[in-house]
């Protein structure tokens, strides 16, 4: 290069660099991404003043069509537990969701009530991905049909949207050998490893319980929690994430208008945002007609289905008011059995208040499904814990304590024999226990089936209560399902009273 050639390259390398320098900073750009998030949708019909799929579709079309930079995202729990999923393994809520496809789904616990094969069939069914970065096949392999951490750009943002299952599904569904990760520590670890990957935002969609939300939320990992599994409706924001939890059956919503600024410092690229945190009761939202027809045909479906045989009763069932509330009864005895031998319990106690026939079923009748809702009309869940047998003795107190007045208390039981004695003072009425053929021990745990009202101290049974919950209400099932399930494996009901509950005799 000669003298000429190599001063006119310095001066355009010159100029090249002052105008690096001189070069003013790009202007800020604001986008509005909303995101909503949904979970815990059991019934179809859940709708008849609030929730319910119908309105949460119409909720999620206006949601979409007010801003097109919309993410609509599912936490957890659809395919069990309602009457209609207890016949159909919740086909009809993939048909339901299908109608408003979600940008991503995640499987919660209730997902694997009836088989991780049946998951994996309602996966294939659904117009939406499903995705879990906690499960995986026993050899650590990402189980065919979900995915990880998924990825959209949306106005320019790159979003990484990290899936988070429970890892107590194990224990409380029917995963089959899936493998479960812990849920705070995989989720916090894919979170880092987005951001390090360019993620502008990260949003955390799971299906686990506020102990370990806030562990999440706390670990800053994530700039929004999307989750599920609690039943309530919850929002937070303490400055770095916001957080969301998603109600049940679409009650209340929440969709999050993130107001974010994409700018630039020291020649980097910078992201800002605000929340809006924005509260939806659906009882103000009209049904989407499209939806609501779909509804309408699957109300005629378990209208039809419900008529349907499931067994035979060989005895007399009785379940009148006066017998249920006040001495051992076969239909009690039947609800208690049932709730035993489906969740796997030492002892069952149910109360015979939330048994509400109050008819006779004559020896010979068939009983139908409708037969079975009619007698557990509350849509109670059966749950089990582990207690001492000190206070599993204070429960059965409670349970005698009010018979002269007709309550509801009055326990019927399964697993274990009761002896009390009516003209003793309340809660001095139990004369002794038997638990399998043996004597009550005060100290040893039992596991207890029981209902969720009464563990949480309905009809004064707080007793059941501060006990080890191995099956909450959230992963219950039931109580009608599990009925209709044994009196199906039975065919033939031939309860009798058999003496689990005598009186003290002169």
């Amino acid at each position: 290069m000669n003298r000429v050639h190599r001063s006119l390259a310095a001066a355009l390398i010159g100029a090249t660099a002052l105008a690096g320098l001189s070069r003013p900073a790009l202007a800020d750009e604001h986008v509005k991404l909303t995101i909503m998030g949904v979970g815990d949708l059991y019934n179809f019909d859940a709708g008849k003043v609030r929730g319910g799929f119908a309105r949460l579709n119409a909720l999620a079309k206006r949601e979409k069509a007010a801003n097109p930079n919309f993410l609509y995202v599912f936490d957890g729990d659809m395919l069990s537990p309602s009457l209609l999923s207890g016949l159909d393994k919740g086909a009809n809520t993939i048909e339901l969701t299908n109608i408003v496809p979600f940008d991503i789904a995640v499987p919660g616990n209730h997902e694997f009530d009836f088989g991780a094969q049946n998951f994996f069939e309602k996966v294939k069914e659904s117009k939406y991905p499903w995705a879990s970065v906690t499960i995986t096949e026993p050899d650590g392999s990402q189980p065919p049909g979900l995915s990880r951490t998924m990825w959209k750009t949306i106005a320019g943002l790159k979003i990484a949207l990290v899936p988070i299952s429970e890892d107590d599904t194990p224990q409380v569904s029917s995963p089959g050998n899936l493998k479960f990760l812990p849920s705070v520590a995989t989720g916090i670890a894919e979170a880092e490893k987005a951001r390090k990957e360019g993620a502008d935002l990260v949003i955390a969609v799971a299906q686990t319980p506020h102990v370990q939300d806030f562990q999440m939320m706390s670990s800053h990992a994530f700039d929004v929690i999307i989750s599920g599994d609690d039943h309530d409706f919850m929002t937070a924001y303490d400055g770095i994430t916001a957080y969301v939890e998603t109600s049940k059956d679409a009650f209340y919503m929440d969709p999050i208008d993130l107001n974010v600024t994409i700018g630039e410092k020291n020649g980097k690229r910078k992201i800002t945002w605000v929340p809006d945190f924005r509260f939806v009761d659906t009882a103000t939202v009209a049904p989407d007609p499209e939806t609501q027809k779909v509804v309408d045909e699957l109300k005629a479906k378990l209208d039809k289905n419900l008529n349907v045989v499931i067994g035979t009763t060989d005895v007399t069932l009785d379940s009148r008011q006066r017998v249920v509330r006040g001495e051992e009864s076969n239909m009690g005895d039947l609800v208690a059995d049932a709730m035993r031998a489906e969740s796997g319990a030492d002892v069952a106690i149910t109360n015979g208040g939330g048994i509400r026939g109050d008819k006779v079923y004559d020896a010979g009748s068939k009983l139908t499904r409708r037969d079975v809702l009619t007698e557990l009309p509350f849509g109670n869940k059966t749950v089990v814990t582990e207690i001492p047998g000190s206070q599993l003795l204070l429960a059965l107190e409670n349970g005698f304590s009010q018979v002269e007045n007709g309550a509801g208390r009055f326990p019927q039981i399964s697993g274990m024999t009761v002896t009390w004695d009516p003209k003793a003072p309340p809660m001095a009425r139990v004369a002794s226990v038997m638990v399998g053929g043996q004597p009550l021990e005060k100290d040893k745990l039992y596991k207890v089936a029981t209902n969720d009202y009464m563990l949480g101290g309905g009809d004064g049974y707080t007793a059941l209560g501060g006990g080890k919950v191995l099956v909450n209400e959230t992963a219950g099932n039931l109580m009608a399902n599990d009925v209709m399930a044994y009196i199906e494996k039975l065919g033939h009901v031939d309860e009798k009273v058999d003496g689990r509950i005598k009186t003290v005799t002169p």
